[in-house]
């Protein structure tokens, strides 16, 4: 069995931490997403995003086969709106707020990166 590393636990606590919190303060992250959606669904996305988040975490805990790639494409699915919110803040007066967006874009790949690489069991039925 491989060692988990640095990188797979980095996405193990990011994803944690976001999916709990997606699921306690949902209202926390709707400012992130684009307003033409509507709050309604938008409310449901960050829900569903949670929930998806928190399997990624049991499955890469689990080293599931299947956990590595669900959590490639739970990122994704995700960049989309770090990408619609990053441009969002151009403009908005807080370039302290414009430089993190942007900063945390390409740090995505990154994540991507420990995501497919975390260990998984090779004995799975």
């Amino acid at each position: 069995m491989n060692k988990r590393g640095v990188g797979s636990w980095i996405v193990i606590a990011l994803l944690g931490l976001s999916g709990f919190l997606h699921l306690v303060t949902p209202q926390g992250f709707l400012w992130l997403m684009p307003p033409e959606l509507g709050e309604g669904v938008n409310l449901g996305v960050v829900y569903v995003s949670g929930v998806v988040e928190l399997v990624c975490v049991v499955g890469l805990l689990l080293r599931a086969r299947w956990a590595p790639t669900v959590t490639v494409l739970t990122l994704l699915a995700i960049w989309p709106a770090n990408i619609w919110f990053a441009f969002s803040t151009i403009g908005a007066g807080d370039t302290v707020l414009t430089v993190i967006a942007f900063v945390r874009l390409p740090l995505q790949l990154l994540l991507l990166w420990w995501a497919w690489k975390s260990p998984v069991n090779v004995r799975q039925g």
